[in-house]
């Protein structure tokens, strides 16, 4: 397990990062590429989303561009008082939770959304089955995470830090979460290739 992947760490980690974020974190998500994955999502404007790990919101500022039922929730306090301070955000119910014991009833989204928070989930697997649990029968997942980089030495430092995977890794936990009709985009910025795999998935009917 990485240094991060402990929720105590990543609470005092996201302390002090929440106050750059915003601009720290277009060298490795941007908006082109949100927008890019919030196409293979799909949404419409019907749709309930659940932003899972929403951080600042830069994510839940482009869900809300395709349906006005957006719900954030994120572990950090720090995090959620600067999306709560935006204008954009005014409106979006954002709850402090954990990505592996949702707070909500079962079959309440039609799609969970994480961008940016599974690499630090101690148990991504059991995240990913309490987003399925969470999510309609048929509805869909959308997760964003770290590619694993390549070379031995290189990758087992990311190791230490926090959970870094390929698509084979990826296919293995949605698929041990339940989740079906699993697709890998690979996606970069214009600073980092290829260094985010989006992973889109479906709840058996």
């Amino acid at each position: 397990m990485g240094l991060l992947e402990d929720k105590s760490r990543a609470r005092t980690f996201y302390r002090y990062l929440s106050k750059v974020y915003d601009s720290v974190n277009p060298v490795f998500w941007n908006e082109s590429m949100r927008d890019e994955a919030l196409d293979i999502l799909d949404i419409s404007e019907d749709d309930r989303v659940l932003d899972v790990g929403c951080g600042t919101g830069f994510a839940t500022v482009g869900l809300l561009e395709h349906t006005p039922h957006v719900e954030g929730l994120d572990q950090s306090e720090h995090q959620l008082a600067k999306a709560r301070e935006k204008d954009e955000l005014r409106g979006v119910e954002f709850v402090r939770g954990d990505a592996e014991n949702l707070p909500y009833s079962d079959a309440t989204f039609d799609a969970v959304w994480s961008s940016g928070s599974i690499e630090y989930w101690p148990a991504p697997v059991e995240a990913l089955r309490e987003a399925r649990r969470v999510t309609k029968p048929g509805g869909r997942v959308l997760v964003v995470g770290p590619r694993r980089p390549k070379g031995r030495v290189v990758g087992a430092i990311a190791d230490s830090i926090m959970l870094f995977y390929d698509e084979d890794e990826a296919t293995r936990m949605f698929e041990e979460a339940g989740w079906t009709g699993i697709e890998h985009t690979l996606m970069g910025s214009e600073y980092v290739e290829d260094d985010a795999i989006v992973t889109v998935a479906r709840k058996p009917e």
